[in-house]
């Protein structure tokens, strides 16, 4: 049996009704008479053979069918202007802007070895904002970023909107002021009573170190919980304690010898993402920057170990 063919028109006004809450809403943004509008969705509901609304009282409410075929629409539209994004990003030859959200955990460092390649460039503006991560999160579903910097995992309630691409990964270390004497005991056993600073975030490096030290039975002496990876360099900085940390946020002070690399964590290493809204064809600036934050993980490794060797 051959369906009817779908009017995409007729979608777009049921959508309209949806996010409007009402007909007489919906008409006046669409710029349509309510009439018009109630016949188009009859028209629609006909197509689908379901009734897509119960009316109560004075309000429209979604059934079942109405639901499944607003998730539909949302998906439709979505990849609609999806496929016009893609067009205008490949085809207009005019400087593209680039909104990158990043958050305060993330090295500044970093952040600074993914950006400046593309504004040296001149070939893409890059606008930077940063804020929490769940905002970001809900800025890029609302197609107000383009790309977030992450390194948090995406939850697996937004793998079906969103994709995290693995950027790469850093080994992590305590780092305090020197002098620091280790205690003789093997590690983790020193960390005993140490203080310490950690990332309050639920970053990958934090939840394995926390795992670590369950598993050992060990209770090191959490002095402060920050997010912004500046901060937990300064309170190093402070030698009130260690700080845990990827290198590449307190480099430069390793090379100062102004904090020194007191353990390096086994096994554990703080993985980074850049993370998108689910498309079948990431615009080409996207592309690049995702290549250019590989890149530049990857060459900040290998200057780490080259400096150590």
């Amino acid at each position: 049996m051959k369906l009817p063919w779908l009017n995409y028109h007729h979608l777009l006004y049921f959508r309209t009704i949806v996010r409007e809450g009402g007909v007489n809403k919906a008409a006046e943004a669409l710029g349509l008479s309510q009439s018009t509008l109630s016949a188009q969705l009859k028209d629609l509901e006909g197509s689908l053979g379901t009734q897509l609304f119960n009316r109560e009282g004075r309000s429209l409410v979604l059934t079942e069918a109405g639901q499944t075929a607003l998730e539909y629409a949302e998906d439709i539209f979505d990849t609609g202007d999806e496929l016009r994004s893609w067009f205008a990003t490949h085809h207009t030859q005019e400087m593209k802007t680039v909104r990158i959200g990043t958050m305060s955990p993330l090295s500044k460092v970093l952040q600074f070895e993914i950006i400046r390649p593309l504004a040296m460039a001149g070939e893409t503006k890059v606008q930077v904002v940063e804020n929490e991560f769940s905002e970001l999160i809900d800025k890029l579903k609302k197609h107000q970023l383009d790309l977030v910097l992450s390194n948090l995992p995406l939850s697996e309630l937004d793998t079906d909107l969103l994709d995290a691409h693995l950027l790469g990964e850093m080994p992590v270390y305590l780092v305090g002021r020197p002098p620091f004497k280790i205690p003789d005991l093997k590690f983790p056993k020193w960390l005993e009573g140490i203080p310490v600073f950690l990332p309050s975030s639920k970053t990958s490096a934090r939840m394995d170190f926390d795992a670590l030290m369950i598993r050992a039975g060990i209770r090191p002496k959490v002095q402060a919980e920050v997010d912004d990876a500046g901060l937990l360099r300064m309170l190093a900085l402070s030698g009130a304690g260690l700080a845990l940390v990827p290198e590449i946020g307190v480099q430069f002070e390793l090379s100062q010898r102004k904090l020194l690399r007191i353990e390096k964590i086994p096994k554990i290493k703080e993985r980074f993402y850049a993370i998108t809204t689910h498309r079948k064809k990431l615009p080409p600036q996207i592309n690049e920057i995702i290549e250019v934050a590989k890149e530049a993980l990857s060459s900040a490794n290998q200057k780490m170990k080259t400096r150590k060797s």
